[in-house]
């Protein structure tokens, strides 16, 4: 891989930038093309586009949102560990922490940054991943700590942290008002898997019907969940 050079001939580190919203991504680019040791070197807008962007540009860093166009940020971590690929992963997201940041982290990101956060946090969270640290706030570090030390948090046993990824995934569209055949397409698998993730989250929530169901995934939606 050839290296990209500052004027000093010092390395300057690839920065990819994956998220579905065109401003979004502009406004992150913007605020890293000053800066005298990072370089943007792609952008991509869901898990397919991240991989052949990822393949063809050689980033160093992926910074990469939970919600994409299609498919989501925490399957687009796991393709990239499987695949072995190199580059580091920093995910983003403007939903909750205490529900996203341990699964990122699990599926292979070395750390997770609030969109709400400052451009000046948001760059110096890239810089720390790029030296070879975890990056986490200091709410969620502290709540890992307790974790470690005392067992679960209480946090950590509510309902809707008792779904799988693909389940919180399935929620998370039907909280939008996706119907079943256009979740299917967004997750790429049959009507019939999105049912049956459907059920279970259904029996995970303790929620009697369908309408219940649906009830609960708009509220959680509208709730920032």
């Amino acid at each position: 891989m050839e290296a990209t050079s500052t004027r000093q001939g010092e390395r300057l580190s690839r920065i990819l930038i994956v998220d579905d919203h065109p401003a979004t991504r502009e406004g992150l680019a913007m605020r890293i093309k000053p800066q005298p040791d990072l370089v943007v070197c792609g952008e991509a807008v869901d898990v397919e586009d991240a991989l052949a962007k990822a393949e063809s540009t050689h980033p160093d860093l992926a910074v990469i949102d939970i919600c994409l166009k299609s498919g989501n940020g925490l399957e687009l971590i796991k393709r990239l560990k499987l695949r072995g690929d190199p580059v580091r992963m920093l995910a983003w997201s403007m939903h909750d922490e205490t529900l996203y940041a341990e699964r990122a982290l699990h599926a292979g990101a070395q750390g997770y940054v609030d969109k709400s956060q400052s451009t000046d946090t948001i760059v110096d969270a890239i810089r720390s991943v790029l030296d070879g640290n975890l990056y986490l706030s200091g709410r969620l570090a502290n709540r890992l700590l307790r974790q470690s030390v005392h067992g679960t948090c209480p946090e950590d046993r509510s309902s809707v942290n008792s779904l799988s990824d693909r389940e919180l995934e399935v929620l998370r569209y039907m909280g939008e008002g996706l119907s079943t055949r256009e979740v299917s397409v967004r997750m790429n698998v049959t009507s019939k898997t999105v049912d049956t993730y459907r059920s279970r989250i259904k029996d995970k929530l303790d929620l009697r019907s369908g309408i219940d169901l649906m009830r609960f995934a708009v509220q959680w939606v509208l709730n920032g969940g």
